[in-house]
């Protein structure tokens, strides 16, 4: 099995990194090359081996494990590039390799002190691998001064060095960036596809399979979370309810608040007489999930603490005092980040919700994202009309923005229930 057989849909792409992967390998006397007749021998002076790569695509295409199995590709030791069985590929997919690094950041923005603990990093010659690589998730999280450490090291890198960036659109980088790496566009997914990869995986029938993957939008993550955990699937339609039934500010507000409270899935089903115990479930699930991340964040610290030698209520030297304030300001970081990536998903499946509706609308003739809510888009498509969902989507694309740009979750959201709820064809946001 190839390491590239875990890129769903993506074949030109697994193609031209396993040439790549190849190209590796050229004046290495240690490991065989393609043989004469292979039609890859002819392609691997077209496809040769670059020291930045700029891997894009949108969420949920693939650009994670298209670059882990590149990575692997590089390392392997097999007789094919990313065989997947031998030592190099099954500790690079693990992540236990020790000359591949992988930085997924925790925060909002990726800080220049990480940026060059990476940069020394890459002038360290490999331990036991082949190649020393770096691989930065979520790249367009530099700043600009950040990436202006990069540079030089992307620019210049030491022979045996490997970048690869990971990011939505290649637009996301500076120019300065892009111009120095090679470019990989991965494309979204066919729903067949990723129907066939969750019928295999979760053996479901094919209509559920292929329903999911509509829902998820061919996110292949986003779909195996709806199959796997039933409050995810849970949550979505109780957003989806809840932002059909808006009626005014009130209900708006609420269902802000229902959405930052990680949207128990009690609270989209009740009904406007049932408003304030929706608001008091919210609040409970609220409280839980607070506690349950508590705990987690409690063992975290106490892991963290026993890694540094400090005992549960040892004060610890200055030093050490220094790591945990440290350790517990990323931790804040990383759930700031976390709740906003799930904010965006959210509002994601909101904005498919208004698309189908203009679909109905406009009679488009495509398939509804929503399919199990085509009673309810049937109806909303009748009460309102294309300029309207036009308007709301609107709405929903700029409470996205406004998040993107740091601005308080809890307003950002208001604002935009407010506007879906509005009978009115300008956003409140404009008024």
């Amino acid at each position: 099995m190839s390491v590239f057989d875990a890129l769903i849909g993506q074949q030109p792409v697994a193609e031209l990194l396993q040439r790549a992967a190849w190209a590796s390998r050229i004046g290495d006397p240690e490991l065989p090359g393609p043989s004469p007749d292979s039609s890859t021998t002819a392609d691997i002076s077209s496809a040769a081996m670059a020291q930045a790569w700029l891997v894009t695509g949108p969420p949920g295409s693939g650009r994670s494990v298209a670059a882990l199995a590149f990575a692997a590709a590089v390392q392997c030791t097999g007789a094919v590039p990313g065989c997947g069985h031998c030592h190099a590929c099954t500790t690079t997919l693990g992540g236990t390799h020790p000359d591949v690094i992988r930085m997924d950041p925790r925060s909002v923005t990726i800080s220049v002190e990480e940026t060059r603990s990476l940069v020394a990093s890459s002038y360290t010659f490999p331990s036991v691998g082949r190649r020393r690589i770096i691989i930065i998730e979520d790249a367009d999280r530099m700043l600009e001064r950040t990436t202006n450490v990069l540079l030089k090291a992307i620019e210049e890198p030491p022979r045996d060095t490997v970048w690869i960036l990971i990011t939505a659109s290649p637009e996301d980088m500076l120019p300065t960036i892009r111009s120095r790496c090679r470019h990989v566009a991965l494309q979204v997914p066919s729903v067949e596809a990723v129907a066939q990869l969750l019928a295999g995986e979760f053996e479901v029938d094919e209509r559920t399979a292929r329903a999911t993957a509509r829902i998820a939008q061919c996110h292949i993550g986003r779909a195996r979370a709806l199959l796997r955990d039933p409050q995810v699937a849970a949550e979505r339609a109780a957003l989806l309810r809840e932002t059909l039934d808006l009626s005014g500010t009130a209900d708006a507000v609420l269902a802000a608040q229902h959405l930052l409270d990680h949207y128990p899935a009690s609270a989209g089903a009740a009904s406007k007489n049932t408003a304030s115990k929706s608001a008091h479930s919210g609040t409970a699930s609220k409280k839980g999930a607070k506690a349950a991340t508590g705990t987690e964040t409690d063992t975290e610290l106490a892991e963290f603490r026993a890694s540094i030698g400090l005992g549960e209520r040892e004060s610890g030297s200055a030093s050490q005092r220094a790591q945990i304030r440290a350790f517990e300001e990323q931790r804040k970081k990383r759930a700031v980040r976390e709740d906003r990536d799930y904010l965006d998903r959210a509002m994601l499946d909101v904005l498919a919700l208004y698309r189908d509706v203009l679909a109905v609308q406009v009679d488009a003739g495509v398939e509804l994202i929503n399919a199990d809510f085509e009673t309810q888009i049937i109806a909303a498509a009748a009460a309102s009309t294309p300029e309207l969902s036009v308007a709301r989507m609107d709405a929903v694309a700029q409470a996205r923005r406004r998040l993107a740009a740091n601005v308080a979750p809890q307003l950002a959201l208001e604002a935009m229930f407010i506007d879906l709820a509005s009978p009115t064809l300008a956003p409140a946001s404009a008024r």
